[in-house]
Order: C-alpha cells, then structure tokens, then sequence
C-alpha cells in the first residue's frame, strides 16, 4: 500500500511540476506610459514594431534601460579561428 501511494505522490508531483517556465528575454524597445510600470512592456525588437503596438493606446515607445545603459546579458564571444602550422 506504501508503494502505490509514494507512486501516486511522485505522478502527481510530475505532473504538477512540469517544465520550467522560459527565461523572459528583454528587447531592445519598450512601450511605456498608462498601465505599464517603469521600464514598461520591452517586447519589441525594432522601433517600428512598437510603434505599431502603441499606436491608438496613449503608450510612446524609448529604449529599454537595460540595452542603453549597458546591461543586456553578455552575447558570447564568437569562437577564435586557429591557423593550423605545418611542422619544420
């Protein structure tokens, strides 16, 4: 009976649990203003994408402070290409 209810735990918590939710990504445009909070709803990657979300909502559209300030996560570094050396 303990093992078919440590059973029924361990699906219910499988199933409850489920995958993580995905990391939110910051763009580099915001709508702000009206119900947004500061720095505002930054989900648009080019000017005209927000301005086209804004438009007729009393919203403006700025930069994210993240990308204009200089904390946007790190892009990794490409990888260096080698030059193979013939021996002598």
């Amino acid at each position: 009976m303990q093992f078919v209810l440590a059973g029924l735990a361990a699906i219910w918590l499988a199933a409850f649990a489920g995958p993580a939710p995905a990391a939110a990504r910051d763009y580099p445009w915001c709508a702000q203003g009206g119900e947004y909070g500061y720095p505002g709803e930054c989900a648009y990657s080019s000017y005209e994408q927000c301005q086209a979300s804004v438009s007729g909502r009393l919203l403006f559209c700025d930069r994210n402070p993240r990308f204009a300030y200089g904390h946007a996560p790190a892009q990794p570094r490409p990888q260096r290409r080698v030059r193979p050396v013939a021996p002598y």
